[in-house]
């Protein structure tokens, strides 16, 4: 399959940042700046593209110099020196900077001591009723001070594991500052999270401090989380202690500490120098077939990928206000509390994204002032679908830049963004993941935004698209893989003494090669495209195809509300390749409809991938971060039991995955 722009063709960009804007640029400062400090091609002022390309070979062919520029631009302050900047380049065993110590809260929480910026905001915080709160950078660092002495006091040692069963409110960001200023390492769930879902994931890492709070707020609605709670603490047997925040009013259950005595304290905060691969946090895969994967981050390897995605990628600085819809069970709610690195003001919404109306992270973006707007590619669509019109009905006057993640942004998505919000608005699609806590590929301030596409890969980061052979191919769809170590890649799994599991989740199709498990394609002018994932490919007559492509099709008809195909190799050698449909409202599946899907997917994909059948269900299945289930789906319609094709506390709801399941069976009986 060729990518939707062929070699050598350059279509007209959607988008395109102005001289002024390409000049004043972070990228394009820092690039001129290791020009003359380290040899990095030269800025050329009258051509971007060139000059971001040129830079962003030399970050890949220089590693080392790279990196090494990095911490210097930065000004990353080691406790103890570096002894190189990268012992081996093997993966996995890379290890960045050894000898040097660092500690990741004290550089995001380095404008408190800048006296002219002290008392300015450091972080916003909205919840439904649209009441904000604000703490400043002094608070927000008395805060982290006061809470690190009473970790310490509590026996909190390096390496202790602290977690939060918390939404995304304030308390989240300083416990886990707190966590990382003693050299503790942090992980956390959202309070959606069942308790078998919580301890799936917490009980792997045995935490011996749990912040946690008695429910949430959520769609209008208060839920209570008390009896969770009390499950997750009797299924954690290595608690020292629980800490309560009352965010409903509930009273502390027993044996719990309170919150607000544990910040009472104007503690200056004092930082752990640890070790610059000692663990900072641990993220979770979604664990649809199994455990969740412990992934472990580093300290020093997160703080310079996101100093480097913040303040190079997105362009974040001290006058910007960050936002991204998120919740702490997803990375990018660790992403989204780095903003700090970069000096700007992180916006914190704990809520519904379409409560009262779909519009809710609009009205967030208007009424903090945001200027880098973050949300998922499945929002941009339904506002889409729903007819809203932010930019007309909204002050996104400071919007500056709207990004995307969690699914690939299809290109109606890019056109509704320019013509709903703003024409000159800079759509930064990025796609990364948990495994690294960042991006391989998305936005850069100084190059053209194509409908569809990301606008290039990230510096550092050695990102090919490869065929079976492992050969790179360029305008034709292959695997993701990553070539060269980054900081951010995990230092380990949790439980995984040997290092096998890790091994084989990324490095056993490509020896010594990150295979991520997309399918992408690097266009000729160095532009990407995320076509899904590769173990769901659509594999029809030799020819691939991910299932985004079919997506982006699908739901751009009215009368679909979401999808979802798969395709299945059959005992006989057939292949079968049904579309399941949740309809709008008021719709039904007839002849007609199916037809002018299928016509659809004929006219703008491939005859081929027109599905066999086309079946209604009553919803689409999601892990707990609202990524489509395909793979378990798959093995549920070979047949496999429910028990056995997935977890069932990784999904958002069990009895849409049963319908499959039953399909399965049906389909089972019927060849049998």
């Amino acid at each position: 399959m060729t990518s939707p722009t062929e070699a050598g063709h350059a279509p007209e960009a959607l988008w395109t940042p102005d001289p002024e804007r390409v000049a004043r640029a972070q990228v394009t400062r820092f690039q001129q700046w290791a020009h003359e400090r380290h040899g990095a091609p030269a800025v050329l002022a009258d051509d971007p593209q060139r000059s971001y390309h040129a830079l962003h070979a030399w970050s890949v062919r220089e590693s080392r110099t790279f990196w090494q520029a990095l911490t210097e631009w930065f000004d990353v302050r080691f406790g103890s020196p570096y002894e190189q900047v990268l012992a081996g380049d093997a993966m996995p065993g890379a290890r960045w900077f050894p000898g040097a110590t660092v500690n990741y809260a004290e550089h995001a929480l380095r404008p408190a001591l800048d006296g002219a910026r002290a008392e300015l905001p450091a972080v916003l915080y909205v919840d439904e009723r649209m009441e904000t709160g604000i703490l400043s950078w002094a608070e927000l660092a008395r805060q982290v001070g006061s809470l690190a002495a009473a970790l310490r006091r509590l026996g909190v040692r390096p390496g202790d594991r602290v977690s939060g069963y918390l939404p995304n409110i304030p308390q989240a960001a300083v416990a886990l500052l707190a966590t990382a200023a003693v050299g503790g390492v942090w992980t956390s769930c959202a309070p959606d999270f069942g308790a078998r879902s919580v301890l799936d994931r917490f009980q792997q890492v045995e935490p011996v401090v749990l912040f946690t709070v008695d429910g949430y707020r959520y769609g209008g609605k208060e839920h209570d989380r008390t009896g969770v709670v009390a499950e997750t603490r009797a299924g954690l047997p290595s608690l020292r202690a629980t800490v309560h925040i009352p965010l409903l009013g509930t009273a502390a259950p027993e044996g719990a500490l309170e919150w607000r005595d544990l910040i009472a304290d104007d503690v200056p905060a004092a930082y752990e120098q640890v070790p610059f691969d000692h663990p900072l946090w641990v993220l979770y895969s979604s664990g649809t077939t199994g455990l969740p994967k412990a992934i472990v981050q580093s300290q020093g390897g997160i703080l310079l990928e996101h100093l480097k995605q913040t303040g190079l990628h997105l362009d974040l600085g001290p006058d910007d206000r960050f936002f991204w819809y998120t919740s702490t069970g997803w990375m990018m709610w660790n992403f989204l509390v780095s903003g700090l690195l970069a000096g700007a003001t992180v916006v914190l919404y704990d809520g519904s994204a379409g409560y009262p109306s779909i519009e809710a992270q609009w009205r967030v973006a208007e009424q903090t002032g945001t200027t880098v707007f973050g949300t998922s590619a499945a929002y941009v669509m339904a506002c889409s679908k729903a007819g809203v019109h932010p930019g007309r009905d909204f002050d996104l006057s400071r919007v500056d830049c709207v990004a995307t993640t969690g699914s690939p942004l299809p290109p109606d998505g890019f056109r509704w963004l320019h013509d709903e919000v703003a024409e000159d608005l800079w759509i930064a699609s990025v796609s990364g993941g948990t495994d690294v806590c960042s991006c391989f590929a998305g936005g850069v301030p100084t190059l053209p935004v194509h409908i569809g596409e990301l606008q290039a890969a990230c510096l550092g980061t050695d990102l090919q698209a490869w065929d079976p052979e492992g050969n790179p191919v360029v305008d034709e769809v292959g695997e993701l893989v990553v070539t060269k170590a980054l900081p951010s890649m995990p230092v380990r799994f949790w439980n995984d003494p040997d290092g096998s599991r890790y091994h084989d989740s990324y490095f056993a199709m490509y020896p010594g090669v990150w295979r991520h498990g997309d399918w992408i394609t690097r266009t000729s002018r160095g532009t990407v495209v995320i076509h899904g994932r590769s173990d769901s490919t659509l594999n029809r007559q030799g020819v691939r195809m991910g299932s985004a492509d079919i997506y982006e099709v699908v739901e751009r008809l009215p009368e679909i509300r979401e999808s979802l195909v798969i395709g299945i190799e059959e005992p006989d050698g057939g292949y079968w390749m049904p579309l399941f449909v949740r309809l709008a409202d008021g719709v039904e599946l007839d002849d007609a409809l199916r037809g002018k899907v299928a016509a659809a997917i004929r006219a703008e994909l491939s005859p081929r991938h027109v599905p066999d059948e086309i079946i209604e269900v009553p919803g689409i299945p999601h892990t707990l971060t609202g990524k489509r289930i395909e793979v378990p789906v798959k093995r549920l319609l070979q047949g496999t039991a429910l028990d056995r094709a997935v977890n069932p506390g990784s999904v958002d709801d069990l009895d849409v995955l049963r319908f499959f399941e039953q399909l399965g069976a049906r389909r089972a009986a019927d060849r049998a």
